[in-house]
């Protein structure tokens, strides 16, 4: 299930990518639009400028940006960014790859299924862009 944090940074993004302005948006009007609170989105942003999604300026006229273009972005890496891996099991992952401690990976029949699991959604989240997201036209990431 995806985490709040990735579903809000998914959100800021968006509306970074949506702005219509290459200057740093506020981080008071992003948390206004997207409605999530300017303490969490601080955190999320902080996050995302540490991996290279998003870049900070300081100041006045300070704000966020997205540190490259919006089609260049992938669902897949800002989920990577804001929780860590896409797989369900550890064992069943490739860039957090760890072994279960009670299985042989090998033959391990759930192992193999998650794995499938992992590469059908990675594919999915991979090919899906801000950019690609923001031409869907339709309201972005709604809670469950």
């Amino acid at each position: 299930m995806l985490s709040q944090r990735s579903r809000y940074a998914l959100k800021a993004l968006l509306h970074l990518a949506g702005a219509r302005t290459t200057a740093p948006v506020s981080i008071g009007s992003v948390a206004a639009a997207t409605g999530i609170s300017r303490k969490f989105l601080e955190a999320i942003l902080n996050d995302l400028r540490r991996e290279g999604v998003v870049e900070s300026m300081r100041g006045k006229l300070g704000g966020y940006r997205l540190s490259r273009p919006a089609d260049t972005i992938s669902f897949a890496e800002v989920i990577r960014a804001s929780e860590g891996p896409l797989a369900l099991f550890p064992c069943a992952s490739v860039n957090f790859y760890r072994p279960c401690p009670d299985c042989d990976v090998e033959t391990c029949s759930l192992r193999q299924v998650l794995a499938r699991a992992r590469d059908e959604v990675a594919g999915v989240l991979e090919a899906t862009t801000l950019a690609s997201a923001l031409q869907t036209g339709g309201p972005a990431l709604h809670p469950a």
